[in-house]
């Protein structure tokens, strides 16, 4: 029974990591027969065993339905597997808890998959957007982040079947989940007592060395990081998709270095040899050339301008929904369309607050210093250009990055002018309208580290997006002052140097 899970539950590792339609295909059926070989256990001893088995299985079929296909029918159908096992592991965690239990002999096995299963529904579902958590709840599902988080530690302190996969799960949430998905709160150094007794047993270990790169990266030891996954890629070549995993981080350490040919390299080779997200691949790399000087981007034998174009063409669906960061890219990428047309100010950059890279530059004062000089490189040469539509959207941009780079380097008046810039402009931006959410949210955030908690609250409640217009006359350093009393845009060389309303 564990043999037949284990061996569907490697294949379909190699499904999700390759996308390849054979590999989810194998992976399916191979997944279906250890659920036959678990169902057969139904009427045995181990049948609490069985329980936990099966419903691993469920979800793990759910996940290779979705990947599979994109219409709604296998979409219901992956859905119904997900509550079904969620059901499972609810009536087995009451089983546990129940009086009538006795520990059989391999009582530590079944636990740990309980609290495996539990601890991972709980963490996962409580990291949901809100409105998505209230319809969650409505048909039956509930999640409780420190439950979870407490499940998982409890089943990766045990010696279990299942205690190394509750390590690798908290090890994704410190070092991953936390970033992407939330603030970038994150424990390391919990992610570093996790993973030590592993490095430790297994120097050479791919998975280790690849989680032990993403702490240093986390921590800001670039160089440290990219040494790590380097030696993660060299310690084996069986499964390349853990290198297109290294490629990735190793791509985002060279952009937090500035680095952009050495990170173009990285987006490049992720572009030929990954099927994840060819859209967002594309995106970064012309992204990266748009950072380079026309005589630097000869040798690479591409354009920013036709990289940009083919963006849109490259799009892809899972569970029939695409990809967050594909349509942030294909919109993005939308302007460079028009027969001359207006150039992003700085997109890697921009994609950096998205993966939440700032919170990692953050930590080291030269890599955001920079940052900032690049910022203020992209904002002269936005000003000495001529007035476009996205004018104002760009100006918002750039702000809102110089805002966060001032806030990591301690200079919190200055970030919470720029912050407050964004809003004063806010019925003047035409696309970027996520501009003004997250302006609120980084400077909601600030004031809650400086203990201004009735102010953040506030402002953390209006990134719910409500009317801002009057707003950026109450906030921060510029309080006294009206939007036009904040300019973005200098008077052009054939306009009337008259103040301009943005």
């Amino acid at each position: 029974m564990y043999h037949a899970l284990t061996y569907a539950t490697i294949l379909e590792m190699q499904a999700m990591m390759t996308f390849d339609p054979q590999h989810i295909m194998t992976a399916g059926n191979t997944m279906k027969e250890a659920q036959v070989t678990v169902f057969t256990f139904h009427f045995f001893t181990e049948e609490l065993h069985a329980e936990v088995c099966y419903a691993e299985c469920l979800l793990q079929r759910a996940a290779l339905t979705f990947l599979q296909d994109e219409n709604m029918i296998s979409f219901i159908k992956g859905g119904i597997k997900v509550r079904n096992s969620y059901q499972t592991y609810k009536e087995l965690h009451s089983v546990l808890r129940s009086s009538g239990y006795t520990h059989g002999d391999n009582h530590g096995h079944f636990e740990g998959g309980v609290k495996l299963g539990v601890g991972a529904f709980n963490l996962m579902i409580s990291m949901l957007p809100t409105r998505t958590l209230k319809l969650l709840e409505f048909v039956g599902f509930s999640g409780n982040k420190e439950f979870g988080l407490q499940q998982l530690q409890d089943g990766s302190a045990e010696t279990t079947i299942r205690s190394f996969l509750c390590n690798m799960l908290l090890l994704c949430y410190h070092t991953f989940m936390s970033f992407i998905l939330g603030t970038g709160e994150g424990d390391v150094d919990d992610a570093e007592k996790l993973l030590q007794p592993f490095l430790k047993k297994y120097p050479k270990g791919s998975i280790f060395l690849f989680f032990a790169g993403r702490i240093e990266e986390i921590k800001g030891n670039l160089d440290a990081a990219i040494t790590r996954f380097q030696e993660c890629c060299e310690a084996q070549q069986q499964w390349k998709q853990f290198h297109h995993m290294c490629y990735w981080e190793l791509m985002w350490c060279f952009t937090y270095k500035r680095h952009w040919k050495m990170a173009y390299f990285y987006a490049d080779l992720l572009s030929k040899e990954n099927a994840w997200s060819k859209a967002t691949y594309s995106y970064m790399k012309a992204a990266y050339l748009s950072m380079l000087t026309k005589d630097d981007c000869l040798t690479f034998g591409e354009t920013a301008l036709t990289l940009f174009r083919q963006v849109s063409t490259l799009k892809q669906k899972i569970a029939g929904k695409s990809l967050p960061t594909e349509k942030f890219a294909i919109r993005k990428a939308r302007r460079y369309f028009a027969e001359n047309p207006a150039p992003l100010p700085a997109p890697p950059l921009e994609m950096m607050y998205i993966w939440n890279g700032y919170t990692v530059i953050g930590k080291h004062k030269d890599l955001t210093e920079g940052m900032l000089k690049t910022l203020g490189e992209a904002q002269a040469k936005l000003e000495d250009g001529p007035r476009t539509e996205f004018s104002i959207d760009d100006q918002c941009l750039i702000s809102l990055l110089k805002g966060l780079c001032l806030k990591h380097l301690g200079h919190r008046d200055e970030a919470e002018h720029y912050f407050t810039l964004v809003l004063c402009n806010e019925t003047q931006i035409k696309y970027d309208h996520y501009l003004v959410p997250n302006a609120l949210l980084e400077h909601g955030l600030l004031c809650l580290e400086q203990g201004r908690r009735d102010e953040a609250i506030k402002l953390l409640e209006s990134s719910r997006y409500e009317p801002l217009v009057n707003k950026c006359q109450t906030h921060g350093p510029g309080a006294k002052s009206s939007p036009l009393e904040h300019p973005f845009w200098p008077a052009g060389k054939n306009e009337k140097k008259t103040p301009q309303k943005t």
